[in-house]
């Protein structure tokens, strides 16, 4: 378990046969900085504060930590948990990525004393916490809209814009927020200057960047050289290859998303995409990333599940095979908050809601992923990941297979990624016993295997 480095700050005043002795004091919990063994076996939880509970507090999910350490979550994204614009706000409540103040906290979800004791909890329990930063733009309400107006990008009329998509030259449609401009140096500097506040406040261990591919390079290379010399950070950017910079924006970052995996998933579930298509996207796509590039495998996130779909509306059937899938194979896994408890709705986003928090199957094997993922030196990942082979089977567009090994430990993965009942051989032999029960399973170039609709096995040696 990781070392807690508890410090106590105590004043104690003088004692005298007439005078108590008063203790009052402040603990800070922190855990060593993070390392690269922390993120090669890390699964990373995205919570929705306000959706998570029926409170929608900091103090409420505060109580929810062990279940969600359960899982193996070694890293907690908490979403924007800053104050949020009123004006021009959409819906009751407003966006959580309209920003009003980088450096205060939503009374919706408590005080600043409510969010630092949720981020020693989960620092007490071996989780990191990254904030989530918006850094390319703030809600209308932002003081520096009336004390800095020259912080922000203008149309030719002088009128400050919302922002506009480099790719049609059109606005995104997010009205509710207006356009920072990065050729002003004086913002750079109190953007800079909050993004270290927090790390100094409230000791977080990084962040995850909003729409990271809308902010030039130098900028992040500035900050972020500035919160390593700091502590150790993880920095996950909003963005892949496929935005504007691809490459170049990723290297500033420890991981990104895999965008175009998640999609190529949701297309063979609706049997558009196949096993080959797979296996090409891991060989254009995949392995053309840094070794030391984290990208993370997932079903849904606050995005998806707002304005794509549930789970089950994306993967019905499916949905645990990918699941078990994005723990096995490279990458770092990632899970948006409810999914573990069958989230079966689409959480609004510009007000309250919440989801009955049971658990079930989905729980189960999540937790038994977790602790798959985090126990077996197979699957890390990044640039000390285990070794990645394909296994051959008679049906390779339907039987995804494939091995991971490291240091004398093997995992095998196999799944029917289709929605027919199949049959198949294949080369490869071996005993395994069954991750979910330990029992003895025989691999044989000599058996024909059957396998139902999205079956999956996790076997390992």
């Amino acid at each position: 378990m990781k070392k807690i480095l508890v410090a106590f700050l105590a004043v104690m005043a003088v004692a005298c046969k007439n005078t108590p002795t008063e203790t009052p004091s402040t603990t800070v919990q922190s855990l060593t900085p993070i390392t690269d063994d922390d993120m090669a076996k890390g699964i990373l939880y995205e919570v929705n504060i306000r959706q998570f509970t029926n409170e929608g507090t900091f103090a409420a999910f505060e109580k929810e930590l062990p279940k969600v350490k359960a899982l193996g979550v070694n890293i907690l994204w908490l979403m924007p948990t800053y104050p949020i614009s009123t004006t021009k706000s959409k819906g009751p409540l407003g966006s959580y990525y309209a920003v009003s103040d980088y450096k205060g906290v939503n009374p919706e979800y408590g005080t600043l004393e409510d969010l630092r004791q949720l981020v020693n909890s989960a620092h007490a329990l071996g989780m990191y916490v990254i904030f989530d930063w918006v850094p390319g733009h703030t809600g209308w309400d932002h003081v520096w809209i009336k004390e800095h107006p020259e912080f922000y990008l203008k149309n030719q009329a002088g009128e400050i814009i919302d922002p506009i998509d480099p790719r049609t030259g059109e606005s995104f449609g997010w009205t509710d927020v207006a356009d920072l401009d990065y050729d002003q140096p004086a913002m750079r500097s109190a953007m800079k200057e909050a993004m270290l506040y927090w790390i100094k406040e409230l000791d977080i261990d990084g962040y995850r960047v909003d729409q990271a591919y809308a902010v030039p390079m130098d900028f992040y290379e500035d900050v972020f050289s500035a919160m390593r010399a700091l502590k150790p950070v993880f920095l996950l950017g909003e963005t892949d290859a496929n935005h504007p910079g691809g490459h170049e924006h990723l290297k500033n970052f420890n991981a990104s998303y895999d965008f175009p995996g998640h999609h190529l998933t949701k297309d063979v579930v609706k049997g558009h995409k196949n096993v080959k298509d797979y296996y090409a996207h891991r060989k254009d796509f995949l392995l053309a990333h840094d070794p030391q590039h984290y990208l993370l495998n997932f079903v849904s996130s606050h995005d998806e599940n707002a304005w794509s779909g549930t789970v089950d509306e994306l993967y019905g059937d499916a949905a645990h095979t990918f699941m078990a899938l994005n723990y096995v194979a490279p990458g770092m896994p990632f899970l948006y908050s409810g999914v573990e408890y069958d989230l079966n709705k689409r959480l609004l986003f510009f007000e309250k809601d919440s989801f009955p928090r049971v658990a079930g199957d989905t729980y189960q094997l999540l937790k038994k992923l977790g602790d798959l993922k985090t126990t077996h030196a197979a699957l890390n990942a990044g640039s000390e990941a285990g070794a990645f082979t394909p296994i051959k089977t008679s049906l390779e567009e339907k039987v995804l297979a494939f091995e991971r090994t490291k240091l004398g430990d093997t995992i095998v993965f196999i799944a029917n990624m289709s929605k027919d009942h199949i049959g198949f051989t294949s080369p490869y032999n071996g005993m395994f016993k069954r991750f979910e029960d330990n029992r003895s399973k025989r691999l044989s170039s000599s058996y024909e295997y059957r396998m139902k609709p999205w079956e999956f096995w996790i076997l390992k040696k």
